[in-house]
């Protein structure tokens, strides 16, 4: 399976941005998928994640209530859509996916077995 992240760029505070991730060497409906994140100088942290069977979703604390993850199956991509952007949300984005997990979302990064390259989002007046 590979993972290809794009969309990433240049925003300032308060707008939006949608980064897609798309799969192939592999369905969408036998994956399960999650997006991290990177800053600078930083570990590397869950930001959402959506099951295999795209029934359940997960969004991180700090992420919830601006970023929605959803997919388009037929697409064979994931979407990460990020609302009300935030200086603190710059960093690299990756998407990952893991294919032992039917039902559940999974949050930490050593559950995911393929990962895409990332794509760099800066938030900046």
């Amino acid at each position: 399976v590979q993972l290809q992240a794009s969309g990433g760029g240049l925003v300032q505070p308060g707008d939006s941005l949608r980064l897609s991730c798309k799969a192939s060497g592999g369905l969408l409906s036998d994956l399960a998928v999650g997006w991290f994140r990177q800053a600078p100088g930083q570990r590397r942290e869950f930001v959402a994640a959506i099951s295999r069977t795209g029934l359940a979703t997960s969004v991180s604390d700090s992420a919830r209530g601006r970023f929605i993850i959803s997919r388009v199956v037929t697409d064979n991509t994931v979407y990460l859509q990020m609302n009300s952007l935030k200086s603190e949300d710059t960093a690299i984005y990756y998407c990952a996916a893991e294919t032992k997990t039917k039902w559940a979302v999974r949050l930490e990064e050593n559950e995911y077995e393929y990962w895409g390259q990332g794509t760099l989002v800066t938030v900046s007046s």
